[in-house]
């Protein structure tokens, strides 16, 4: 039975555990959420919310259309509403499409595309019926400017792209708003096969402009922002936080 009682702003976090979804769930409850999150690891989950003041939990695949609903509806049954949502899932394959196997490009669309669809597709049902709602999908600065080995990971975040651009025009007058957010390297647990030894974190570096990887507060501050009612007019856009690497060529070193 729903909660009629609760005040707080729920916000739904797919990914919870890892190191944005981490870092998004302390900074919204410090805003007056109520975090509940979904992910296939409890114990994961359960550390990476340690501090929260009585998060909701619950054991999903995020890829399973039918325990996305269900994590859903065990959150509404606790709480009565939805207010935001984020989509932290996803993958990171480096590699040419000409070793690319099936397995890993189906695994590539599930993880980086199915999931945002299905939690999208969730939380605007409740949305839409309270009157509003804000929706943050997680892309990669590679869906923005063609980098290097990056198609398995480029290809359905770009769809991620064309998926939130119609959502948000389906939704925006029944108050619902949907936004991408498209970071850089970040320093996640998801980024460090590839920031493993000291050339490959230079080489990094030295792609981004500002000359240095991005830090998880950071693009957690930005998808926060976008999630309150400050950003109540932002609807439909693609935020890139990435250093500069999607519109600007760094200084050559002389």
């Amino acid at each position: 039975m729903a909660n009629e009682k609760n005040t707080s702003p729920v916000a739904i976090i797919a990914g919870i555990s890892g190191g944005i979804g981490k870092e998004v769930a302390h900074q919204l409850e410090k805003k007056g959420f109520r975090i509940a999150g979904y992910g296939r690891s409890l114990e994961r989950m359960r550390e990476a919310v340690d501090g929260l003041t009585d998060p909701i939990l619950i054991e999903a695949d995020a890829t399973d259309s039918e325990a996305v609903n269900h994590a859903f509806s065990k959150i509404l049954e606790e709480t009565g509403r939805v207010d935001a949502f984020v989509n932290c899932v996803g993958s990171i394959t480096l590699k040419g499409a000409h070793m690319i196997s099936d397995e890993e490009w189906y695994n590539s669309i599930k993880l980086n595309l199915d999931t945002a669809f299905f939690g999208l597709r969730a939380a605007v049902k409740p949305m839409q019926k309270a009157g509003g709602g804000s929706i943050v999908l997680i892309s990669t600065v590679a869906a923005c400017t063609g980098l290097p080995a990056h198609e398995a990971v480029a290809a359905p975040k770009a769809a991620l792209h064309g998926l939130a651009h119609s959502a948000a025009a389906t939704y925006a007058s029944r108050g619902v708003r949907v936004n991408v957010v498209a970071p850089g390297m970040t320093e996640t647990a998801m980024a460090k096969p590839i920031l493993g030894s000291e050339q490959a974190r230079k080489i990094s570096e030295a792609m981004h402009p500002l000359g240095r990887i991005g830090q998880a507060e950071e693009v957690a501050a930005l998808i926060t922002h976008l999630l309150s009612d400050q950003a109540s007019w932002i609807t439909g856009q693609v935020f890139s936080i990435d250093g500069g690497l999607s519109t600007i060529h760094p200084r050559p070193k002389i």
